[in-house]
């Protein structure tokens, strides 16, 4: 029986499959597909590029509420997560802070940080209401849930994020500075992500051009 000619176009064909079985099933993993423990449900979700981070989040602008859950492994298993509001720029200086971490028995807590300079991270009151805040961790990796009440027709936030390896008598420790950690901000767009979350047409309209679950606009890109 001939064999069969291993041709340019069945080389390329085998190559690809190849490289499917071989991808990891962590490098599949979206926002979506995750769900809490708590059964809390979020309109919106992004898969945020530094750091193993999502954010989940709901924005009543009625009430000027947005709700939200951000997830993150610390930089080591005793260390910190954060996630925050920075009313006045972009990076952490000025952030409005919720940081979580493991307390001394093993539970977690999480806390507000009004972050007025990297050398000071003192635990304070910040400039948005916070009447619901909470923490867990499990397999690695932290959550924060939070509910903040925004100043009113607020359409997009600065948000930063950060990891931390080490927590010293109920302090978060300085976190590292590599480019993960610099870059680790960009625009939550509020008004555009609870746009997008519409209600679908109906059949006769055509298929929905909303596939995006959420906008968030980090640096020049817009991820979903």
């Amino acid at each position: 029986m001939a064999s069969l000619p291993f041709t340019p176009l069945l080389l390329n064909l085998l190559a690809s499959l190849i490289f499917l079985l071989l991808i990891s099933p962590s490098h599949s993993l979206k926002c979506t597909s995750q769900t809490f423990t708590n059964k809390k449900l979020y309109t919106n979700c992004t898969d945020l590029p530094y750091l193993s981070a999502y954010l989940h989040w709901t924005y009543d602008s009625t009430k000027s509420s947005l709700s939200i859950a951000f997830i993150a492994p610390p930089a080591k298993s005793n260390g910190w997560i954060a996630w925050a509001i920075n009313p006045t720029g972009t990076g952490m200086a000025g952030a409005q802070s919720l940081i979580a971490f493991k307390q001394s028995n093993g539970s977690m807590t999480v806390n507000t940080y009004n972050i007025s300079s990297y050398s000071s991270i003192v635990k304070s009151t910040i400039a948005f209401d916070v009447p619901e805040k909470s923490a867990e961790y499990s397999g690695g990796v932290m959550k924060i849930f939070a509910t903040l009440r925004l100043p009113k027709d607020t359409a997009s936030v600065n948000q930063v994020w950060q990891v931390g390896g080490a927590v010293d008598h109920g302090i978060p420790v300085k976190h590292a500075f590599e480019a993960a950690n610099l870059n680790a901000k960009g625009t939550l767009d509020l008004v555009r992500s609870a746009a997008s979350n519409a209600p679908a047409p109906t059949p006769s309209e055509g298929p929905s051009s909303n596939e995006n679950v959420g906008v968030s606009r980090i640096g020049n890109s817009t991820l979903a």
